[in-house]
């Protein structure tokens, strides 16, 4: 059970994710973004979530979306490691593949890896390996 932190009485640790478009146009990539916030209730972290995004969008030269969703952490104290720092429940009549594909793998992302370089290079080499095996070219 989340208690309020002894530092500041009533005060809980609330996580906002707010959504951004990088430019107006159509194809410009979408942001998601999640900022930690202290507060006093779930209406104050978003109030402050989004004077933050207005600032983030400006300073940015994104375009802020108006929309913001609210998780309050449960945790005693400050976040710490492994603590839940967002969780959204969504109903869809979707199978687990289709609805990861719509949502979260379209082909859009911008992210990164999580394959070091050395495992990187070694795929490489293997599959070149591979493709020069099964031509003859090399």
């Amino acid at each position: 059970m989340a208690v309020a932190d002894p530092v500041a009485p009533g005060a809980f640790w609330y996580a906002v994710r707010c959504v951004f478009q990088w430019a107006d146009d159509v194809g410009a990539p979408y942001e998601e973004r999640l900022t930690l916030w202290r507060a006093g209730s779930m209406e104050e972290a978003i109030s402050r979530a989004e004077a933050e995004a207005w600032r983030y969008a400006e300073e940015n030269d994104h375009r802020y979306l108006e929309l913001a969703q609210c998780h309050r952490l449960d945790v005693d104290g400050r976040p710490g490691d492994g603590d839940e720092v967002f969780s959204l429940l969504r109903d869809s009549l979707l199978d687990a593949r289709s609805y990861l594909d719509r949502h979260f793998d379209t082909g859009g992302e911008h992210q990164g890896s999580t394959e070091t370089t050395e495992t990187a290079e070694t795929t490489e080499t293997a599959e070149t390996a591979e493709t020069t095996a099964a031509t003859g070219e090399g």
